[in-house]
């Protein structure tokens, strides 16, 4: 019985694995099919086999040949392929991916004026940056009275400007707005994203008064200052940052930036950050789907979402199985899971080991650690791959110990367990974490806007020279993907690549070299290895026979320009699924 039993299993896999083959065999392009050729200047592939390129074939949404007009004359004759020579003068590249974005901050945040210590450009207006007290008063002074003399403004929804950072622009508190701007309703949002501060009129209109604060560590109610979990509980009496009109025209300015960028994939890296992950969820698809925007989202559930909620790590994973029901083409979860570690880099909350910051203060841990193992053990155990907030050295300890705990537990071959962020780790912490089978997605933005500043004022001229250490990382042979963290960083894949590649601080001072990566390194952490990261390697990243027909179409090539001229190159547009959409401009 048992040996009979054992046979039918046996046949039972035999033809579950024959049908799986017969039916990937099937899959050949009909006879009917629609071929086009794209002919271009040059086409980088980031395939080492075939790195160059100067023809692409598409039929509907994949590729089905590269090389050149002659190697791809087959088509021609079988299919009749049309051929498209628009890119003829331009350089493609394979669709540019963003692996950490937060698409809901960019909604939120684009509704309102930038004032931060570095420059922005945007769909809605260029915002020159602010690097001393002065200047940011100045400039802050002049956006208030632009903002309270227009007319059609809403009067429910106070003054916010974005960007603050007290390193440069120094203490401005409660105390401070309320002498600036009287009963003017102003709020400041903070660089980091994760505080914000107000004056009384602004917490006056919001509804907002000490009993709010009562209980909450993260709030400091004399300074009129909200931050991480305090923040979080704030967000509530803001109603205005997620009404579904201002929203929607947020998240479409956001497909503007993901286009204009050269993005045709991207992972939100913590839907439910405002605590209603299925109304933002759907809002995104609203945008993305209806619009046909030219791009991909994968969503990653977060955890300080389920915590501030009250969900145990059972039923969170109830509830993420679930939200895979309303997957679509361009809008999917995709079994990816966030933890928080620390707190953030913008905001001084770090956590380091010895000696810590050099002016005594504290960083902060975003749950207690047996909180945050009990919802990692539970969605390693399910499948998932995990992604950590992590920034610096005490927090990435905290990172791997978990992490080789939770293959103690349950060994996972290919898991690629992927710390973010990376600001600051040690060398042998990187050899641990590539013993362990992690992955790197990193900003290297932080080391061009933060070294020189927080070599002065937090961690030394050692440590804060090696932030980002993207060399170590490849001298451990592993892979790296690059990220915005959006809007950490601009949105923008070929301004990472320069960051990591040129290693300059905003001051225009060298930043450590030995730490810097080669153009070549810095073009795969924003196409195929970031396209490893998200386990989509075999879809999208590279420009191969069979895969996704997403390309950004570039006016000159990143391999032969001046490497500091890299993020300067102009982005005619991109094809996507094999349709092509240009940039506005064009």
């Amino acid at each position: 019985m048992i040996l009979r039993l054992i046979s039918t299993i046996v046949l039972i896999s035999l033809f579950t694995a024959f049908f799986a083959v017969s039916k990937q065999a099937s899959m050949s392009i009909s006879a009917d099919a629609k071929v086009t050729i794209f002919t271009a200047k040059k086409v980088i592939t980031m395939e080492p086999a075939t790195p160059e390129a100067s023809a692409i074939a598409v039929s509907g949404d994949k590729i089905v040949g590269i090389g050149d007009k002659e190697s791809l004359e087959i088509w021609k004759k079988k299919y009749n392929a049309k051929i498209d020579d628009r890119f003829k003068d331009k350089v493609i590249m394979p669709g540019l991916i963003d692996p950490h974005v937060h698409p809901s901050l960019p909604a939120v945040l684009t509704q309102f004026v930038f004032l931060a210590p570095d420059d922005w450009e945007l769909p809605t207006g260029t915002f020159p940056g602010a690097k001393t007290p002065q200047d940011y008063k100045a400039m802050l002074s002049k956006q208030v009275e632009t903002y309270f003399d227009d007319a059609n403004r809403d009067p429910n929804v106070p003054f916010i400007s974005w960007g603050y950072h007290g390193l440069w622009h120094g203490d401005v508190y409660r105390q401070q707005l309320n002498d600036w701007f009287g009963d003017k309703p102003v709020m400041i949002w903070h660089r980091s994203f994760h505080e914000i501060i107000g004056n009384d009129a602004a917490f006056k209109l919001l509804g907002i008064d000490e009993s709010s604060a009562n209980g909450e560590k993260d709030v400091d109610w004399e300074k009129g200052h909200f931050w991480e979990n305090g923040f979080v509980k704030m967000i509530p009496k803001m109603t205005f940052l997620l009404a579904p009109d201002r929203y929607r025209q947020g998240m479409e300015t956001f497909v503007t930036m993901m286009r204009e960028a050269g993005v045709t994939s991207a992972m939100d890296m913590g839907v439910g950050i405002f605590g209603d992950p299925i109304g933002e969820a759907k809002l995104i698809h609203t945008v993305m789907d209806n619009k046909k925007a030219p791009a991909r989202l994968v969503l990653t559930p977060i955890i300080t979402d389920f915590i501030a909620r009250g969900k145990s790590p059972e039923q969170a994973l109830q509830e993420v199985e679930q939200w895979n029901a309303n997957n679509s083409e361009r809008v999917m979860f995709d079994k990816h899971f966030k933890l928080m570690m620390d707190g953030a880099i913008y905001s001084g909350l770090s956590q380091y080991k010895f000696p810590g910051y050099i002016d005594g203060h504290q960083g902060q841990w975003m749950a207690p650690m047996e909180v945050t193992y009990s919802y990692a053990e539970t969605f390693w155990n399910a499948g998932y791959q995990l992604h950590a907030h992590t920034n610096g050295d005490a927090s990435a300890d905290a990172l791997i110990d978990i992490v080789r705990k939770l293959q103690a537990q349950r060994p996972r071959f290919d898991h690629r367990a992927t710390l973010e962020h990376f600001a600051y780790v040690t060398d042998e912490q990187i050899a641990q974490m590539h013993e362990l089978g992690m992955t790197i997605s990193a900003n290297p933005y932080y080391q061009y806007i933060l070294s020189d500043i927080y070599a002065e004022k937090w961690l030394g001229e050692d440590r804060a020279r090696n932030m980002v250490p993207l060399g170590t990382a490849r001298k451990y042979g592993m892979k790296v993907a690059l990220h915005s963290d959006c809007p950490m960083a601009p949105l923008s894949p070929l301004t990472l690549a320069w960051a990591a590649v040129n290693r300059t601080t905003i001051n225009d001072n060298e930043n450590n070299q030995y730490q810097a990566l080669s153009v070549d390194e810095a073009l795969r952490a924003i196409t195929i290895d970031a396209a490893w990261m998200m386990r989509k390697e075999s879809q999208i990243g590279s420009i191969r026979t069979g895969k996704q027909a997403d390309f950004t179409i570039l006016e000159d090539d990143p391999y032969k320009v001046d490497p500091m001229k890299i993020k300067d190159i102009d982005i005619w547009g991109v094809v996507f699924s094999g349709q092509v959409y240009p940039n506005q401009k064009q």
